[in-house]
């Protein structure tokens, strides 16, 4: 977990560079709609508010090797590539386990509980397969602990799912790692993330409709209401004018009167 970097590599005169694994564009299979509860405002990310997102999956297995992919779509928002998206490869021959991407695993929106919820995932999914092999350590991208407060939800994060983090050079480096794959944990907060089965989905549709149609009754009556105040002014404003003007006459009658 590295962050990326673009480079331009010289390749040696009649040497080819390696080819990319026939697996590494795979896009996802099976979705999920995920619900992300609503949250304080954090004063680093900012708003934090309700969201729903697309929760993807899709894996492959060979005699060599396995691969579980999971990503996450934002409706009506998009994200680089590389971005929401987790990946668990294994090697059947060493008995190895490494996550991916390479440039590290970034996510939008964050702090709001999607790395435990990914890494959770992937977690449950090793067991099935194979949580006696031994997890690949790597690097933690400096990206994720701009400051304090980052490098401590990060460190959280990882050590909650059964990670460890290790410092190096005045905590300015550090690499995650975990002894096999049983210690990693598949639980995660589910008060901030959530899946939502279609019932569910439709349902808060139906009720959100509901809600709308209630609503626009209730405008109604009180665009209703405020006609009848506004004929209620006008009468009001007329009257006033009437007795205004009436007074006018009187005050000027009294003064013809008492001038003659």
């Amino acid at each position: 977990m590295t962050d990326s970097e673009t480079t331009a590599v010289a390749t040696p005169e009649g040497e080819q560079p390696e080819p990319s694994h026939p697996w590494a564009g795979l896009a996802a299979e099976h979705f999920r709609l995920l619900r992300l509860a609503p949250l304080p405002v954090d004063r680093h990310t900012g708003a934090r508010p309700l969201r729903f997102l697309q929760f993807g999956r899709v894996e492959r297995h060979s005699k060599e090797h396995s691969l579980l992919r999971l990503s996450l779509q934002l409706p009506g928002q998009k994200v680089r590539k590389e971005q929401n998206v987790l990946e668990l490869w294994l090697d059947h021959r060493a008995k190895e386990a490494r996550f991916g991407p390479d440039s590290g695993l970034s996510l939008e929106p964050q702090n709001r509980g999607l790395g435990r919820f990914l890494l959770a995932q992937a977690a449950a999914w090793a067991k099935q397969h194979c949580a006696h092999y031994t997890l690949e350590s790597g690097p933690l991208p400096s990206r994720d602990a701009l400051n304090d407060e980052a490098r401590a939800r990060r460190d959280h994060c990882l050590k909650a799912q059964g990670l460890s983090v290790d410092y190096q050079e005045n905590q300015l480096k550090a690499q995650y790692g975990a002894p096999r794959l049983s210690a990693l944990h598949s639980d995660w907060n589910n008060e901030k993330v959530r899946f939502i089965e279609q019932l569910d989905a439709a349902q808060m549709l139906q009720q959100a409709d509901q809600n709308l149609l209630e609503q626009d009754a209730q405008l109604r009556k009180q665009h209703e209401r405020l006609e009848q105040l506004k004929r209620e002014d006008g009468g009001l404003r007329f009257t006033i004018a009437c007795l205004v003007a009436f007074c006018l006459f009187q005050a000027g009658l009294l003064i013809w009167i008492a001038t003659h």
